[in-house]
């Protein structure tokens, strides 16, 4: 609903606390369009922070400026007003040419049931008719960050000279640690782009169960050390076994420990996860140290030093769309695990949140669900 009714917000008002809250619309200035909300998908690993009380945003205080966190939080912490990124829209009502009412646009302004957009500050991707717009809750935010992660391991070979997305795993042995969202869209981007062999390692029987279905090839890391098992499989000479490139893409620290156990020597962690907890698992001092790893942060925020002419975050939403075309239909039918109306939100994060209920793609409908053609 727009005008004087104004939008429904989802937002976290307070530790283990998440609520529908009214909120004004804007006017409809000159230069600016409206959007009514379809899709509005949930990204857990970071929103659940908030309701959790664990993101570092709000206990450690963060200087943009320094690039530090200052060990004070802002005030007030609560209550977090823009909660999530990964929305759908269409667009109901426009001031300005960049984009026609009716069409279909993916961008990232938190769940809400409608949005008021500046296009001179509101990034925002208009979708063409042949993707399935439940999918377009990837192609803003999320899908650029899995691209931006083959992107740095493309550098890591190239140097700023990409010309590819897949030039860093095409032919190569790729180990995907995670099976969450990002780690199977990442994995699913590494087969596209040519990747020889793609295992996902989880300890999660649910999502170790999607992957499967999505045709990827697994390890449960509750079923054994996997290191002995990916370096007796990929063995490239005389004391040189393992993964090629390892994508670590889920927040925690063991995962990241088991990432550095199963990289060969001299290789790089591409790491897109978001860690809250402590990092006692990650012994730096064993395989770290002794065979020459590196560890490459790999967030969206930023692409490879040298690259932004070329790799800018349009460049990688593009990317998206054409994984997406690919093989959408597999990734809606098995991906994306729970579609409920955004009323339903509250309860189904804190269902999550207090692991009564597992999801591994939550996308929440601001309204009828449109008919799949």
């Amino acid at each position: 609903m727009s005008g004087g009714g104004g939008y429904e917000a989802l937002w976290v008002t307070g530790p283990g606390r998440v609520e529908l809250v009214r909120e004004e619309a804007p006017p409809l200035g000159e230069g600016r369009f409206e959007v009514r909300t379809m899709y509005s998908g949930l990204s857990a690993g970071t929103e659940l922070t908030f309701l959790n009380g664990t993101n570092p945003a709000l206990t450690g205080g963060w200087d943009g400026g320094l690039g530090l966190f200052t060990g004070e939080p802002r005030t007030p912490v609560y209550p977090v007003r823009r909660l999530g990124y990964m929305q759908v829209g269409r667009v109901v009502r426009t001031r300005t040419r960049a984009v026609a009412e009716g069409e279909t646009v993916a961008m990232a302004y938190g769940h809400r049931t409608g949005y008021v957009a500046d296009p001179r500050v509101d990034r925002f991707v208009v979708l063409g008719d042949d993707l399935d717009p439940l999918l377009g809750v990837y192609v803003a935010h999320m899908g650029p960050i899995c691209a931006n992660g083959l992107l740095h391991a493309a550098a890591e070979v190239c140097g700023p000279d990409v010309r590819a997305l897949g030039d860093g795993v095409a032919g190569r042995r790729v180990a995907v640690l995670g099976a969450g969202v990002v780690g199977v869209l990442t994995a699913l981007f590494a087969v596209h782009h040519g990747a020889a062999e793609v295992v996902v390692l989880d300890a999660t029987p649910e999502r170790l169960e999607v992957c499967r279905r999505l045709g990827l090839d697994t390890l449960d890391m509750d079923a054994g050390d996997a290191a002995p098992v990916l370096k007796e499989r990929w063995r490239h000479g005389a004391g040189d076994h393992g993964a090629d490139v390892v994508f670590q893409c889920r927040g925690r620290s063991r995962f990241l420990a088991a990432a550095l156990r199963v990289l060969r020597p001299q290789g790089a962690v591409i790491d897109l996860a978001f860690y809250t907890d402590a990092a006692a698992s990650v012994r730096l001092g064993e395989e770290f140290h002794h065979n020459g790893l590196a560890i490459r942060c790999a967030q969206i925020g930023r692409v490879p030093r040298g690259m932004a002419h070329l790799w800018d975050r349009e460049r990688l939403s593009v990317e998206t769309v054409e994984l997406l075309v690919a093989k959408g239909d597999r990734v809606r039918e098995h991906l994306v695990t729970d579609v409920v109306p955004l009323s339903e939100a509250p309860r189904l994060m804190t269902e999550v949140a207090r692991h009564r209920r597992h999801v591994v793609q939550a996308v929440f409908t601001a309204g009828p669900e449109p008919a799949r053609g």
